[in-house]
């Protein structure tokens, strides 16, 4: 009841779109739910993620969740998550993927899920890593534990969001190092990031793992821009 009073006085907005909720919606209405641009990239064995990386990184296999289009439900979603400290909507992301992804076969042999760091500097900022709700998400409801402490962040550079490819490589280059033992052997690692752009910092990043001897690396994203 309490909380239903807080809705009346307090009314909450979809995170997609902005349109006032319903007392029975959360996060995000039905209509965006609805329309939210799912890639089924987990049902595309030759899909969009897998080629961005194509003869730069051996993966096992690569998805995003939501096709990013400048001024789209999933821009809202991630600006939302990123910018205004709503990491709800990361729990709920994972969650309702999490659920596209059960038979996914590839995905029960991942030993470990990976969240792109943020550098000391801009976790303390920002006060939370963007892709860390989503990442626990997934992790518990696919029983994938989440290790955050592998890969690290070395240097602290602003947004890339605006560079090209190669000014973004150059900057990315020597950003991350892992931090490994050899419990960390043998691992296959799921790597996670919020949007893929350029493809560039994962790439670093998944090559940073790949020094962990043995180890095999896919990738998910919650989108990936589509042009």
């Amino acid at each position: 009841m309490l909380k239903n009073l807080l809705k009346l006085f307090f009314p909450e907005t979809c995170c997609g779109c902005n349109s006032l909720l319903l007392f029975n919606e959360v996060l995000i209405c039905f209509k965006c739910r609805h329309d939210l641009p799912l890639t089924y990239h987990h049902e595309i064995p030759h899909n969009d993620t897998i080629k961005k990386f194509y003869g730069l990184i051996p993966l096992e296999f690569g998805l995003s969740m939501l096709y990013f289009h400048h001024g789209g439900i999933a821009q809202e979603l991630i600006h939302n998550l990123k910018y205004r400290n709503q990491q709800n909507i990361g729990s709920l992301l994972g969650e309702l993927y999490a659920k596209d992804l059960q038979n996914f076969e590839p995905i029960h042999t991942v030993t470990e899920i990976v969240p792109v760091p943020l550098h000391p500097k801009k976790l303390k900022e920002r006060g939370y890593n963007q892709v860390d709700s989503f990442c626990e998400s997934i992790g518990t409801h696919l029983q994938i534990p989440v290790n955050k402490n592998l890969l690290l962040r070395t240097q602290y550079n602003k947004t890339q969001t605006k560079k090209n490819r190669e000014a973004r490589q150059q900057l990315t280059r020597a950003i991350f190092d892992v931090n490994f033992s050899t419990k960390d052997e043998n691992k296959h690692f799921l790597l996670v990031d919020d949007v893929i752009t350029t493809g560039s910092t994962l790439e670093i990043c998944a090559k940073a793992l790949l020094k962990i001897p043995n180890a095999k690396v896919s990738i998910l994203t919650i989108a990936y821009t589509q042009s």
